[in-house]
């Protein structure tokens, strides 16, 4: 693979946007699946204790949680940019497999290596970013990833609409776009220079004569008990918002079915509100006030908003005000919420030499919790229904918003440097500063 020079090298904004698509591509990966899932299983003939096997294997779970297990500590041990060399690769080969799987197995090997390679890409993205930004604009450049996670979605629904009519043809070509986008932006991110952050500590670490292992970082970030309080107080953030997120992410349509709403092309066309609304929530919200306003109390109103949306959806009587009142409320609650807020306390709470280890083991973790439930969610849905599965929901997501709200650390405007000086009293580069 050729070499960028150095007048060819990315940087800035331009490379926070090419590491910021691999949320565009994870986000895609998802809403791809769940709306073909149906066409697939239609097709191949499999039940829904199959389809959701599928959906935990995939880039909304598990296969997602194999990648960031294996992607978090070879970004600390080689670089964060080692990961862009090769996760998209790996995700285009699974792109390619689906777009022309001729059998259930087939299809189910496609989707686990996209899964992988999503689970790879997504934490070292949202590292990278937060380790190249600038102290006072951070939230901004971390939003780009939350801005690329949700028009991903916003395109894919809309995509449906128009290949609806091609049947599950229209469904490969779905996927083999995904893989066009992977190819293009691994050709951008060659010239990403590494994260200076990364740099320094490996400089630091050699000249104290460390050896680092491939598990070094994530022993060091497990041995250390001043990590123990950030890893609960953001696994309470994400992972149980996410095990909502997750099921709406692929199971939507399902849900909407047990809402009364079954037309596939009204379904397709009001999650395409819903992430036009998670688009406008990060852009007019999150970008442009979480580096400037109290983020306890803007993490408060978006979490609590995604709250009175679920509620609405599942108790208030169908119809077309609560279809739109969910779809505007859990979009806005999207683009304000957990997932943001998780992308940039992660990076400002841990040290850098394990910075993306902290990103992959609770990535891994989420997407664990995702799984687990996606692997049930189509027969729970079938069998005790929507009002009953309500009460979950709406706990995971309580949950969440009070351990975000009471919780949220004081890091806005200060540089990553000063943080990890703050919290571990010494830059923890080196191995003397783990004791």
């Amino acid at each position: 693979m050729p070499v960028p020079t150095a007048a060819g090298r990315t940087t800035g904004w331009k490379a926070t946007i090419a590491v910021a698509m691999s949320n565009y591509i994870e986000a895609g990966a998802i809403i791809a699946i769940a709306t073909s899932l149906t066409a697939w299983q239609t097709h191949f003939g499999f039940d829904d204790a199959l389809a959701g096997l599928l959906a935990a294997l995939s880039a909304n779970a598990f296969g997602a949680a194999v990648g960031a297990a294996i992607g978090g500590p070879l970004c600390d041990h080689y670089g964060r940019k080692f990961i862009y060399t090769y996760d998209l690769l790996l995700f285009l080969l699974g792109a390619v497999v689906v777009t022309f799987a001729g059998s259930f197995p087939m299809l189910l090997v496609g989707v686990v290596l996209m899964g992988i390679a999503v689970g790879a890409g997504v934490p070292a993205s949202w590292t990278y970013i937060a380790e190249e930004a600038p102290a006072h604009e951070r939230a901004k450049h971390v939003g780009t990833a939350q801005l690329a996670w949700s028009v991903g979605p916003m395109i894919g629904f809309a995509l449906a609409v128009l290949v609806e009519p091609l049947g599950l043809l229209g469904n490969r070509l779905i996927f083999l776009h995904l893989g066009v986008v992977a190819a293009v932006t691994w050709w951008v991110r060659r010239g990403l220079a590494e994260s200076r952050l990364w740099k320094d500590g490996k400089d630091a670490a050699q000249a104290a004569g460390e050896r680092r292992s491939f598990f070094s970082g994530v022993v060091a970030l497990l041995r250390d008990r001043r990590n123990l309080v950030p890893l609960a107080f953001l696994f309470g953030v994400y992972a149980l918002w996410n095990t909502v997120a997750g099921q709406a992410g692929i199971f939507q349509p399902r849900v909407y079915d047990a809402a009364g709403l079954t037309d596939v092309t009204e379904q397709n066309l009001l999650q395409v509100l819903v992430w036009g609304c998670t688009v406008a929530g990060t852009w007019f919200g999150f970008m442009r006030y979480a580096d400037r306003v109290s983020r306890r109390w803007l993490y408060c109103g978006g979490a609590a908003l995604g709250v009175v949306a679920w509620a609405v959806l599942i108790y208030a009587p169908p119809g077309t005000f609560s279809l739109f009142f969910f779809a505007i409320g859990w979009g806005v609650s999207a683009g304000l919420g957990a997932q943001a807020f998780y992308g940039l306390w992660t990076a400002e709470l841990f040290a850098t030499r394990y910075r993306a280890s902290a990103q992959g083991v609770l990535f891994m973790l989420a997407r664990v919790m995702v799984g687990l439930l996606s692997s049930v969610f189509p027969v729970l849905l079938t069998t005790i229904g929507l009002h009953s599965l309500g009460y979950l929901i709406l706990g995971l997501l309580g949950a969440a918003l009070l351990i975000g709200t009471i919780w949220a650390p004081n890091t806005r405007g200060r540089s990553l440097e000063d943080i990890e000086a703050e919290r571990y009293g010494t830059p923890a580069t080196v191995s003397g500063a783990q004791r």
